[in-house]
């Protein structure tokens, strides 16, 4: 009897700035030694976007996207200057990719052991979309800065409702909604108040409970395992996903999902890194974790046990770390030493 070919799944591969492409071979080395289902399309963005066509984020690139639907995506660096705005906004907003998922899961001992933390960030508006602007006042063009805000109903029930049934399907209890609607009483009222409409649908499934972003920043670093999962507006999520970050060891073990109804991109969430660019001591494993959550997000869950089982032997089994880890494994050495644990 004939066996079935998988079916290939098409998805746009963009190897990114600095250390991306280096981190995004090692990934796609361990896709490939998994046999993982997807079928690439290269495309550029960031600085090699501008080298290859002039834009950071090239329309090229984005036509990819919007016919794959799905995409693995290395740091990318915005050009300083020249009127650029970041490429990962842009991105977000091109594909309404409104929800942020970045988990956090000690894979190597250090000063906080078996953190398992999810946070859940509302990803297309807030103050992070950048609506600011400047207000002359006699010859100083500069005198005034404003920046303004913009949340409704609609988006904060539907990251709240994500946010909830990513819950229930992943066998989370606990929901504590981050706000400042003592001082920000629209903004993130509104968001509070959204998210304890939905949190009714889910009586008895998920509790949820709240607190003041300053609150929940210090009680993170006091008591962080309290917490279960975090539901974010966008400007505090993007704070407090790198603080969670730091609880297992930095960016390096962080990897991000941005998620919209028509298309998911999945991130290392970590810089490009230019000052160790070429000399292949960076650490993949934010990538290699990001591709875990692609390859939940296309039904592969199997797939995304056996890749998180592997990197944690290599780490904890074989002793195998990069630099940031406190070892002294190449990008290379690592990635070998994860694909062996895969055969």
């Amino acid at each position: 009897m004939a066996t079935e070919t998988p079916k290939q799944i098409p998805a746009t591969l963009i190897p990114g700035d600095g250390i991306g492409p280096e981190v995004v071979e090692a990934t796609v080395k361990l896709l490939d030694a998994l046999g993982a289902p997807f079928s690439w399309d290269v495309q550029q963005a960031g600085m090699a976007g501008i080298a290859q066509g002039g834009d950071p984020l090239p329309e090229a690139t984005l036509e990819s996207i919007r016919r794959t639907g799905l995409a693995l995506k290395g740091p990318l660096t915005t050009p300083v200057g020249g009127g650029f705005r970041s490429v990962n906004v842009r991105l977000r907003e091109a594909f309404n990719l409104y929800a942020n998922v970045r988990p956090a899961r000690t894979l190597v001992p250090g000063r906080f052991e078996n953190i398992d933390l999810v946070l859940v960030r509302e990803n297309v508006g807030g103050f992070y979309v950048a609506h600011d602007y400047y207000i002359a006042v006699g010859d100083d063009p500069h005198a005034v800065a404003v920046s303004t805000g913009t949340n409704t109903r609609d988006a904060c029930r539907r990251i709240a409702r994500f946010a909830f049934e990513y819950a229930v399907k992943n066998g989370r209890k606990k929901i504590t909604v981050v706000h400042k609607a003592n001082i920000l009483k629209a903004l993130t009222g509104i968001f509070l108040d959204a998210a304890r409409e939905v949190a009714q649908d889910y009586a008895g499934r998920v509790e949820m409970d709240d607190r003041i972003v300053d609150a929940c920043a210090m009680q993170l670093v006091l008591n962080p395992w309290q917490f279960d999962m975090l539901l974010c507006t966008n400007l505090f999520g993007d704070i407090l996903s790198d603080q969670i970050a730091g609880l297992v060891g930095g960016l390096g073990m962080a990897p991000g999902a941005n998620i919209g109804e028509s298309a998911a991109i999945f991130e290392a969430v970590h810089g490009s890194a230019p000052d160790i660019a070429g000399k292949g001591i960076a650490n993949p494993i934010s990538l290699m974790l990001a591709a875990g959550l692609m390859l939940e997000h296309v039904g592969r869950q199997d797939l995304a046990t056996r890749l998180r089982g592997a990197i944690d032997a290599a780490l904890n089994q074989d002793q195998v770390r990069t630099g940031d880890l406190k070892g002294s494994a190449t990008t290379q050495q690592f990635t070998d030493a994860v694909v062996k644990r895969l055969a």
